[in-house]
């Protein structure tokens, strides 16, 4: 039996007796080892239970030769008498040369990864055969285990703290080696990066207006910054305009031609130029758009699996979006369905590991108070929106309601809610020809 199994499931004696030869012929090899593979890469047990070892002197930089390896085996009791020190010894001697060590890592690694595919493929198989969730439920839950499996990363199990330690050590190393003040992608508005630390991986953003204020605008800021900066895949999901009417509004406010003239079409040469400029700019940006307006959480993630260099995902907006239940749910319960949606996209966020920006609608409670700046409880249908998102930003005109306002392009982006720091409001100059935001470099705290 243990045979047939060991014909069935992909491995290689040969490539797992090299990496661990290399090891112990050159010590100096283990960083080249150490980072790519882990102890359940090894398929036979007898060589994983030697490089768990190793792993173990590794960490506690111990050195590391045939005679430390055996001992820390006989302390981890995986040494067997007669065996080990002849196995050990019979490594060294069949491994051609330590030189090659990346090449048979990379064999292990892959034969790894094939186990890891039949045994998630067994599990679909699984629980497709239990019958207890619906077709939509089954493929998001596929979905994420191959994504998980593509990322390096187990889908699911409980990990210790020591590796998480230094991923968090090894990320304030790249934050302090790159100067930044902001650890997150660049909003492309200094004054709100600075108030949130910019957009930050797993976080959900939630930014909340009345209906024509610009949070569509502030949003494509948002876009163009991380396309056109962050090296990184910026993806946007509009439920509402259409993909001509979005490149339209990039052109403008990337070209500061007036969007009410390339609406119309009425361009002078001084603006055709500018468009071809912008237009030739925008094409080299790393920008995705789907303007599906049917489109639920789980065909949104679906989607973002699939984007290479995934930075940053901004949806368009939040009411628009369809249960995860199907159309059907929604004349059910909406404020259940929008708390479902909210739910989703706050552990959409952690899975894809990018921040997420969703758009949502306030509702008229604003408009019938004298002081008409939005408050949390504004949120329209689901104070779930409130408690599932890590940053919940507000966009306000005085304009909007009243024409006779002092500065009539004056606009605040209030920060009601902020897992990352203070809230408060930063004030923004709203440039309404061009449908964008500019900085006013000055940040009012508020407690």
């Amino acid at each position: 039996m243990d045979e047939l199994i060991s014909r069935q499931m992909p491995h290689s004696a040969e490539a797992e007796q090299a990496v661990l030869g290399a090891i112990l012929i050159d010590e100096h090899r283990l960083n080249l080892v150490m980072g790519t593979l882990k102890a359940e890469d090894f398929y036979l047990r007898q060589n994983r239970d030697i490089f768990e070892a190793i792993s173990s002197m590794y960490n506690f930089s111990e050195k590391v030769d045939p005679v430390t390896v055996l001992d820390k085996m006989k302390q981890l009791g995986t040494y067997q008498e007669n065996v080990s020190y002849e196995y050990i010894r019979q490594l060294m001697l069949t491994t051609p040369t330590a030189a090659n060590v990346e090449d048979y890592v990379n064999i292990v690694r892959d034969k790894s990864l094939l186990r890891q595919v039949a045994m998630t493929a067994d599990s679909i198989t699984e629980l497709v055969r239990e019958g207890t969730s619906t077709a939509q439920e089954t493929l998001d839950v596929a979905e994420q285990r191959i994504y998980a499996l593509r990322q390096g990363r187990s889908s699911q199990g409980l990990e210790p703290l020591s590796p998480i330690i230094q991923d968090v050590i090894q990320r304030l190393n790249e934050l302090s080696a790159s100067g930044s003040e902001v650890p997150g992608l660049s909003t492309g508005l200094p004054d709100i990066d600075r108030a949130i630390s910019g957009l930050n991986k797993s976080d959900l953003l939630i930014l909340a207006a009345r209906p024509g204020v610009g949070k569509t605008s502030i949003a494509l800021n948002m876009l163009l910054q991380t396309g056109k900066f962050s090296g990184k895949t910026a993806v946007f999901f509009s439920l509402e305009m259409s993909r001509e009417q979005l490149a339209m509004r990039l052109i403008s406010a990337e070209c500061f031609v007036e969007l009410k003239k390339l609406i119309t079409g009425r361009l002078g040469d001084d603006d055709w130029t500018k468009v071809a400029a912008a237009t030739a700019s925008l094409s080299q940006t790393n920008i995705l758009i789907d303007d599906n307006p049917m489109l639920s959480v789980a065909d949104m993630k679906a989607k973002c699996r699939r984007v290479d260099n995934l930075g940053l995902v901004v949806i368009d907006y939040l009411q628009l979006m369809t249960s995860a239940g199907g159309p059907g749910r929604g004349g059910e319960n909406r404020q259940q369905v929008v708390s479902d949606i909210s739910r989703a996209l706050k552990i959409m966020a952690k899975d894809l590991n990018v921040p997420v920006l969703c758009l949502s609608q306030l509702s008229r409670a604003s408009e019938s108070r004298s002081d008409k700046r939005p408050m949390l409880s504004d949120l329209r249908e689901s104070g779930a929106i409130e408690q599932d998102a890590d940053i919940v930003m507000f966009l306000h005109r005085e304009s909007y309601y009243n024409d006779d306002a002092d500065n009539h392009n004056l606009a605040e982006c209030i920060i009601a809610k902020n897992r990352h720091g203070e809230t408060g409001t930063v004030e923004l100059q709203w440039i309404p020809e061009f449908t964008t935001f500019r900085s006013l470099d000055r940040y009012h705290q508020e407690h």
